[in-house]
């Protein structure tokens, strides 16, 4: 009985695994499907977004997704094809539309929600 939980729970594990993986791939290729597939797998993180700040558009929402998945500010900016200076700014406007202190860490900050 014990073995079956077992079994089961490292399969579950496997599948979060190439799920993330998955969604990693998105992430670096920029690829249009990234909001759908995260919006499937993690529509909490959506729902709390909208909580604070409903009138989020796609483009920022796909910014967050980035922020979320703890890439910094050089693999966002080779990812997406912009300086790291444009994603600097990025994160400020971010930060200023979600109310993020600017001594928080906004690393941190994404990934307690």
């Amino acid at each position: 009985m014990k073995n079956k939980k077992t079994e089961t729970n490292l399969e579950d594990l496997t599948k979060k695994i190439l799920v993330q993986d998955e969604i990693m791939a998105l992430a670096k290729s920029n690829s249009p499907r990234l909001l759908n597939k995260f919006r499937l797998v993690y529509p909490d993180f959506f729902k709390k977004l909208s909580d604070i700040q409903p009138s989020l558009k796609n483009s920022e929402l796909i910014f967050c997704i980035y922020l979320k998945l703890n890439m910094t500010t050089k693999e966002i900016a080779t990812c997406i094809f912009v300086t790291p200076k444009a994603i600097q700014n990025r994160k400020n406007r971010i930060r200023k539309k979600l109310n993020i202190p600017s001594e928080f860490d906004i690393y941190k900050w994404f990934n307690e929600i």
